[in-house]
């Protein structure tokens, strides 16, 4: 009798990274919209360096949509030899924060019934927790639909190939994508000696396993990767588990909160005149690069919005917020703003993305290619020039 009295739950499991967090959390929120008595849980791993305040982000997310619950998972401190390679340090405090999930499942089991477990893809040691527990274990796939036909041929690639991706020097063909250059694989995977790339491969051999993948992508945007992936081509040797898309998931709530400037200057500017230019958290240029950037623009006339970040530190540090204010004036060229103060706006560090996209003044889309980047400016009707900078970006950018 007592299980009858339990409350529905979802438990979701993100990656640290503040991008993957924020898909999941629309995620949810996209499920409650469908199932209000839900209760969703999210367990929150530390993260092995910093690109924002995930704390607040949770704060605020918890006050607003009270369904959604987070529970903070006992820190993860890694050896001071570990890689210092970003996707590396995510995998290993993921792997070492394992059993701390099963005690948070555990836990949160004996008030709820838990209907699902959707982790994150870094996630996936936890999947042998769903099995254990008994409970349907899903896939949360933050890219599109062709980097997802991608990882899951991976192991294929692997069996078939002896090369590195960086010493192959020569075009790949993967099921659901157009020829693509081996030199397009993120750094993180282009070394088979890489930790990482061991780490991508035990992944790729979970998708079989799980009880299905839910992707954030839409169908006429992929429409080809997901007819491969739904035909069984990218896993030959195995099952492939259902796919389900949920995209665009965007978030739109406090986008304007603490910078109305640009958006303000947006106001005076024509129709589609503006180039919106910004490169993610974790995209950072040097100084000598921010003041070509700033030359380029200044010798094309085009009126713009660009989001500027401080140059990464000499230091191995990976604490992206622990960065300063850029000083504008110290990194751009001399008297660079006065003289396209007429045409241009530079904000320091971070912008309102999704409110700036969807600006009528705005034209175009400088952009990384980060996945919820490309949503968001597909969204809008915002065309895009694309600068992959890491990760996956470099898959994002093709015509699928």
């Amino acid at each position: 009798m007592e299980s009858l009295a339990m409350v529905d739950a979802v438990v979701m499991f993100p990656s640290p990274a503040i991008g993957h967090l924020i898909s999941m959390v629309e995620f949810g929120k996209l499920i409650l919209t469908f199932q209000p008595s839900l209760s969703i849980h999210i367990p929150i791993v530390s993260a092995p360096y910093s690109a924002g305040s995930i704390a607040s982000y949770d704060a605020d997310v918890a006050a607003t949509t009270p369904s959604i619950s987070f529970h903070r998972l006992p820190t993860i401190t890694l050896p001071s030899s570990t890689n210092t390679h970003y996707e590396t340090l995510i995998f290993e405090v993921l792997r070492l924060s394992n059993p701390h999930v099963h005690q948070a499942l555990l836990s949160i089991s004996k008030t709820h019934k838990i209907k699902a477990f959707i982790m994150d893809f870094f996630c996936f040691f936890s999947l042998s927790i769903a099995s254990q527990l008994n409970i349907p274990g899903y896939f949360f796939f933050t890219s599109g639909a062709g980097c997802l036909a991608a990882s899951m041929y991976f192991p294929t690639l692997h069996q078939t190939t002896t090369k590195s991706f960086k010493d192959m020097n020569t075009f790949l063909n993967l099921p659901g994508l157009p020829p693509i250059s081996s030199s397009n694989f993120s750094s993180v995977v282009s070394d088979r000696n890489n930790k990482a790339y061991e780490y991508f491969l035990d992944m790729a051999y979970c998708f079989p396993k799980s009880t299905g993948v839910i992707v954030n992508t839409f169908a006429v945007l992929e429409a080809r990767a997901l007819k491969t992936i739904s035909d069984g081509l990218c896993i030959p040797d195995s099952t492939t588990p259902p796919v389900y898309c949920t995209g665009p998931l965007i978030a739109t709530n406090n986008q304007t909160d603490g910078d109305t400037e640009c958006l303000n200057w947006l106001e005076s500017q024509l129709s589609q005149s503006v180039i919106f230019l910004c490169f993610g958290s974790l995209g950072l240029f040097s100084m000598e690069q921010l003041r070509e950037i700033a030359s380029g623009l200044e010798r094309s006339g085009q009126r713009f919005l660009w989001v500027v970040r401080n140059p990464p530190s000499d230091s191995e540090s990976l604490d992206i917020s622990a960065l300063p204010e850029p000083d504008l004036n110290s990194l751009l060229p001399d008297g660079f703003l006065d003289r396209t103060k007429e045409k241009g706006l530079v904000v320091k560090s971070w912008a309102p993305q999704v409110a700036i996209l969807n600006h009528k003044s705005v034209g175009g889309f400088v952009t990384h290619c980060g996945w919820n980047s490309v949503l968001e400016a597909v969204s809008a009707g915002v065309p895009m020039v694309a600068w992959p900078l890491y990760a996956e970006q470099k898959f994002n950018r093709l015509k699928k």
